[in-house]
Protein backbone atom coordinates (compact mmCIF):
# COMPACT_ATOMS: atom_id res chain seq x y z
CA UNK A 1 0.00 0.00 0.00
CA UNK A 2 1.43 3.56 -0.80
CA UNK A 3 1.94 5.63 1.97
CA UNK A 4 -0.35 8.82 2.15
CA UNK A 5 0.75 12.50 -0.07
CA UNK A 6 2.35 14.62 2.02
CA UNK A 7 -0.06 17.34 3.65
CA UNK A 8 2.88 20.13 2.72
CA UNK A 9 2.17 19.09 -0.52
CA UNK A 10 -1.63 19.13 -1.35
CA UNK A 11 -4.04 19.70 1.44
CA UNK A 12 -6.30 17.18 1.61
CA UNK A 13 -10.26 17.42 2.24
CA UNK A 14 -10.37 13.36 1.91
CA UNK A 15 -9.85 11.06 4.81
CA UNK A 16 -6.28 9.07 4.60
CA UNK A 17 -8.33 5.97 4.55
CA UNK A 18 -10.36 7.59 1.11
CA UNK A 19 -6.67 8.51 -0.82
CA UNK A 20 -5.74 5.02 -0.17
CA UNK A 21 -8.86 3.21 -1.56
CA UNK A 22 -8.52 5.39 -4.55
CA UNK A 23 -4.63 4.96 -4.98
CA UNK A 24 -5.59 1.26 -4.52
CA UNK A 25 -8.66 1.52 -7.71
CA UNK A 26 -5.64 3.38 -9.20
CA UNK A 27 -3.93 0.49 -9.38
CA UNK A 28 -7.17 -1.91 -10.59
CA UNK A 29 -7.21 -0.95 -13.96
CA UNK A 30 -4.97 -1.21 -17.07
CA UNK A 31 -5.95 2.07 -17.33
CA UNK A 32 -5.71 4.68 -14.69
CA UNK A 33 -8.88 7.06 -16.48
CA UNK A 34 -11.00 4.18 -15.78
CA UNK A 35 -10.43 4.86 -12.02
CA UNK A 36 -11.86 8.05 -11.91
CA UNK A 37 -15.52 7.13 -11.49
CA UNK A 38 -15.17 4.63 -8.53
CA UNK A 39 -12.86 7.23 -6.96
CA UNK A 40 -15.85 9.87 -7.40
CA UNK A 41 -17.86 7.23 -5.67
CA UNK A 42 -15.52 6.73 -3.10
CA UNK A 43 -15.62 10.24 -2.25
CA UNK A 44 -19.38 10.61 -2.43
CA UNK A 45 -19.82 7.81 -0.15
CA UNK A 46 -17.58 9.91 2.12
CA UNK A 47 -18.16 13.59 1.50
CA UNK A 48 -21.97 13.39 0.70
CA UNK A 49 -21.20 15.17 -2.55
CA UNK A 50 -18.25 16.11 -4.74
CA UNK A 51 -16.59 19.81 -3.90
CA UNK A 52 -14.15 21.17 -6.41
CA UNK A 53 -11.51 20.69 -3.62
CA UNK A 54 -12.94 16.59 -3.49
CA UNK A 55 -12.19 16.71 -7.39
CA UNK A 56 -9.19 18.08 -7.12
CA UNK A 57 -8.25 15.30 -4.37
CA UNK A 58 -9.12 13.04 -6.72
CA UNK A 59 -7.51 14.62 -9.54
CA UNK A 60 -4.12 14.70 -7.89
CA UNK A 61 -4.05 11.22 -6.24
CA UNK A 62 -5.36 9.74 -9.76
CA UNK A 63 -2.29 11.93 -11.53
CA UNK A 64 -5.22 13.62 -13.96
CA UNK A 65 -6.16 17.03 -14.64
CA UNK A 66 -8.71 18.90 -12.72
CA UNK A 67 -10.31 18.95 -15.76
CA UNK A 68 -10.68 15.65 -16.76
CA UNK A 69 -11.97 14.90 -13.44
CA UNK A 70 -14.64 17.27 -13.27
CA UNK A 71 -15.77 16.21 -16.92
CA UNK A 72 -16.36 12.50 -15.45
CA UNK A 73 -17.70 14.04 -12.28
CA UNK A 74 -20.59 16.22 -14.14
CA UNK A 75 -21.64 13.80 -16.47
CA UNK A 76 -23.76 11.78 -13.66
CA UNK A 77 -26.42 13.35 -12.01
CA UNK A 78 -26.13 11.37 -9.14
CA UNK A 79 -23.01 12.97 -8.00
CA UNK A 80 -24.33 16.61 -6.42
CA UNK A 81 -21.86 19.03 -6.65
CA UNK A 82 -22.89 21.45 -2.87
CA UNK A 83 -23.66 19.61 -0.19
CA UNK A 84 -27.30 17.62 0.14
CA UNK A 85 -29.31 17.01 2.90
CA UNK A 86 -28.64 13.87 5.03
CA UNK A 87 -31.18 12.04 2.37
CA UNK A 88 -30.93 13.09 -1.32
CA UNK A 89 -34.09 11.74 -2.77
CA UNK A 90 -34.23 11.60 -6.59
CA UNK A 91 -36.84 11.30 -8.53
CA UNK A 92 -36.91 10.03 -12.08
CA UNK A 93 -38.73 11.96 -14.39
CA UNK A 94 -38.17 9.98 -17.46
CA UNK A 95 -40.49 9.27 -19.75
CA UNK A 96 -42.26 5.95 -18.14
CA UNK A 97 -42.18 7.52 -14.89
CA UNK A 98 -43.47 10.52 -16.02
CA UNK A 99 -46.56 8.89 -17.81
CA UNK A 100 -47.24 7.14 -14.26
CA UNK A 101 -47.06 10.43 -12.17
CA UNK A 102 -43.88 11.13 -11.05
CA UNK A 103 -44.34 14.92 -11.96
CA UNK A 104 -47.08 14.71 -9.12
CA UNK A 105 -45.25 13.03 -7.07
CA UNK A 106 -42.47 15.21 -6.87
CA UNK A 107 -45.08 18.59 -6.77
CA UNK A 108 -46.57 15.85 -3.66
CA UNK A 109 -42.77 15.82 -2.37
CA UNK A 110 -42.06 19.53 -2.48
CA UNK A 111 -44.68 20.47 -0.60
CA UNK A 112 -44.78 17.71 2.19
CA UNK A 113 -40.75 18.65 3.05
CA UNK A 114 -41.35 22.41 2.11
CA UNK A 115 -38.27 22.67 -0.47
CA UNK A 116 -38.02 22.67 -4.21
CA UNK A 117 -35.86 20.24 -6.20
CA UNK A 118 -31.85 21.60 -5.97
CA UNK A 119 -32.76 22.67 -1.90
CA UNK A 120 -32.24 21.48 1.25
CA UNK A 121 -34.45 21.16 4.21
CA UNK A 122 -33.79 23.76 6.78
CA UNK A 123 -32.88 20.81 9.19
CA UNK A 124 -30.18 19.45 6.94
CA UNK A 125 -32.14 16.28 7.07
CA UNK A 126 -33.77 16.15 2.96
CA UNK A 127 -32.74 17.49 -0.32
CA UNK A 128 -34.78 16.48 -3.50
CA UNK A 129 -34.06 16.39 -6.72
CA UNK A 130 -35.05 14.77 -10.29
CA UNK A 131 -32.81 11.69 -12.44
CA UNK A 132 -33.51 11.42 -15.54
CA UNK A 133 -33.82 7.18 -15.71
CA UNK A 134 -33.32 4.72 -13.44
CA UNK A 135 -33.82 2.38 -15.41
CA UNK A 136 -36.50 0.72 -13.63
CA UNK A 137 -39.25 1.37 -16.55
CA UNK A 138 -41.48 -1.51 -15.52
CA UNK A 139 -42.06 -0.52 -12.61
CA UNK A 140 -42.50 3.51 -12.04
CA UNK A 141 -42.55 6.05 -11.03
CA UNK A 142 -39.64 5.18 -9.09
CA UNK A 143 -37.00 7.41 -6.59
CA UNK A 144 -33.44 7.03 -5.41
CA UNK A 145 -32.62 7.89 -2.01
CA UNK A 146 -28.72 8.27 -1.74
CA UNK A 147 -27.35 6.38 -4.83
CA UNK A 148 -28.18 3.50 -3.15
CA UNK A 149 -31.92 2.52 -2.07
CA UNK A 150 -34.65 2.53 -4.70
CA UNK A 151 -38.06 2.60 -4.44
CA UNK A 152 -40.73 1.51 -7.06
CA UNK A 153 -44.63 1.72 -8.27
CA UNK A 154 -44.89 4.62 -5.80
CA UNK A 155 -48.06 6.65 -4.19
CA UNK A 156 -48.65 9.77 -1.71
CA UNK A 157 -49.12 6.83 0.49
CA UNK A 158 -46.15 4.80 -0.02
CA UNK A 159 -43.38 8.20 -0.17
CA UNK A 160 -45.14 9.23 3.17
CA UNK A 161 -44.07 5.89 4.88
CA UNK A 162 -40.47 6.19 3.63
CA UNK A 163 -40.09 9.89 4.59
CA UNK A 164 -41.59 8.58 7.97
CA UNK A 165 -38.78 5.86 8.06
CA UNK A 166 -35.89 7.93 7.21
CA UNK A 167 -36.97 10.47 10.29
CA UNK A 168 -36.82 7.65 12.33
CA UNK A 169 -33.55 6.53 11.49
CA UNK A 170 -31.78 10.75 12.39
Amino acid sequence: MQTPISPNIHKFVLSESSQQTILQEKTKYPHPRTAILPSLHITYRELGYLSPEALRDVAFLLDFSYTEVSEVASFYTMFPKKNMGKYFIQVCTNISCYLCGANGLLEYLQKKLGIKAGEVTPDGMFSLGTVECLGSCGTPPVIQINNEDFSENLTRQKLDQIIEELKKKK
